[in-house]
Formats: C-alpha cells, structure tokens, sequence
C-alpha cells in the first residue's frame, strides 16, 4: 500500500510516536489524529494535521472519527506504563479500545489497520528474538494486554479479509518524551545533579531506536509488506544497559553524579531486564537502522535536554 493520497486516522496521534507519525505521513496524505489526551498533549500535533479529542472505550466517539471514506486506521491509543497502578484497567482499556475499532472498521469496510505491539510480548525470550518465536509468554500485564491486542487482530486479517501491519517495538527515544528512562533522569539530575537513583542494578540492557527511523520503518513495512498480516520486529542490533544511558545522559549534561541503585535485577514487577530482537526479517525486507542503540539514546538525550533545561 502506497501512503500518498490517502485519508490516514492516527488514535493516540498526540503521543511520542504517533505525532511523529502523523508530522510524516501530512506530507503527502489528509491525517487526522484522535486522542483524549490522558497522556499526549495536543502541542504535539503537528500543522495541517486535524485533531480530534476522543476516547477510543467510547463507541460513539470510535464511530465518530471512523468512517467509510478512510483509507487506513493507525492505531497507536494504549496505556503503555509496564508499572501502571490500575493493571485491570490498562488490560480491559487497551483491549477494548482495539476490538472497538476493529469492529467499526469492518462495519464500515475500512480494512487497512497498522498496529503498534511491543516487544514485551514475547517476555524473557532469547536474544536475538525472532518474530517466529515460541511460546510467547508475557510477564506484565501491559505484554499481556499487547499480546491479546495480537489475537483479535489476527482474527480480523485472517477472517474478515483485513490487511494488517503489526509492529513489535524495541524502546523508542525521542524529542517530547516523558516518563521514560531517558526524561526521568535528565529530569533527576537537574533537580540534584549530584546524584542519579537508578532502578534495579543498573545492568539492565535493551535495545532502543530513534523514533525518527522508528517512523521510517513502519513507513517502509506498510509499502512493502505483501501478507494480509505482517508481524515485523523494530528495533536495533545492539543493547544499551541502563549504566550506560546514565552515563550518556551525565556526559550529554556535563555533569559526573554518584549513581545509587534501588537492587535486584530488574526496575519493576514485570520488567524484561534484557532484550534483543531480531530484526533481519525488516532487513530482508530493505530497510535497516542507521544509528546504533547508543547513538539513539545519545541523540535523544541531547534533544530532551534541550527541551527540559
């Protein structure tokens, strides 16, 4: 499918990615970006671009903004806190909230869905983890969520002739991130720049892409991609552990903090303390990172600097 000239909804559009997204894809395409703004922030959509506050558990407001004139539904609208303090509310809300588009897209016959799932699905897997993996075994309820989001999905492209684009993400980095590891430490450091708490023992190692070529990849996935359903891991080669994202955040803020940790070997209830997809099924497919998992922790960093100082 060719993204130009299309009529493109983006749910959660006011959040890290689908803003950027949604900056993308106006270039050449009508993009409309619903969100009720529990979490993203309406600054964040861009120019030319229409937003609608809306809440996708509603099902007058789903039916609201998707309608039988759209191409293509992005649905990017989730409770994404791993440590969130309501898990059946993140579980009920996010599963809701897929089925009710789902289900208003085949009323309407809108049958072009791409899916933000996370690599939090597949929970403590071998590195490095390919899509094919098996059994697919959570560890918190936001991977649980995400993975029941995957089978009401795969219902839709297999029963009901939808064509789907599903990504599992790496962590993401970018310009107006908040409530992440990158943010939470700039944030910690310029209240004390003397120390830096650290969840867990620090030795945690994951993979994390620049939400830039995050954009780029999904972008190419949906041009490219020839299933009805398209599983495809996005991510880097390479890990970078929590020490070194301080150190990074440090050098980026020139400052040299004591670090103190929080012990165990993991920051939460549910974390994956190490992850690696593989991503050689997107290579095969023509498209590869540009920057290593350092680099974009580095360039987010400075970028998040800039904005928080």
């Amino acid at each position: 499918m060719q993204l130009t000239g299309k009529r493109i909804l983006v749910t959660g559009g006011a959040g890290l990615v689908g803003s950027h997204l949604a900056k993308r894809l106006s270039k050449s395409n009508d993009v409309t970006v619903v969100d009720d703004l529990s979490k993203g922030t309406q600054d964040r959509v861009p120019d030319g671009v229409t937003f609608v506050q809306a809440d996708m558990t509603e099902e007058n407001d789903v039916a609201e903004v998707i309608t039988e004139d759209l191409d293509m539904v992005f649905h990017f609208a989730a409770y994404t806190d791993t440590n969130y303090a309501q898990p059946r509310k993140l579980f009920e809300e996010n599963s809701e909230m897929t089925y009710n588009i789902l289900e208003r897209m085949h009323d309407v016959d809108v049958t072009n869905f791409a899916f933000t799932s996370s690599s939090t699905v597949y929970g403590e897997a071998p590195m490095p983890t390919p899509e094919d993996y098996a059994p697919l075994e959570p560890i918190s309820i936001y991977g649980a969520s995400k993975l029941a989001d995957e089978g009401i999905i795969s219902t839709y492209a297999h029963s009901y002739g939808f064509d789907v684009w599903m990504y599992r993400f790496a962590n993401i980095v970018g310009p107006h991130q908040r409530g992440n590891v990158i943010p939470d430490f700039i944030e910690k450091l310029l209240e004390d720049p003397e120390s830096l708490t650290i969840l867990g023992d620090g030795r945690q190692e994951k993979s994390y892409l620049h939400v830039e070529e995050c954009i780029d990849a999904m972008c190419h996935i949906v041009e490219n991609g020839e299933d009805d359903l398209n599983t495809y891991n996005l991510g880097t080669r390479t890990t970078t552990s929590v020490n070194a994202i301080a150190d990074i955040v440090a050098d980026v803020m020139g400052l040299d903090p004591e670090y103190e940790y929080t012990g165990g070997d993991r920051g939460w209830t549910g974390d994956v303390p190490k992850m690696r997809l593989s991503i050689e099924k997107l290579s095969a497919l023509g498209w590869d990172p540009t920057q290593s998992s350092d680099e974009a922790v580095r360039r987010a960093a400075e970028q998040l600097y800039d904005e928080l100082k």
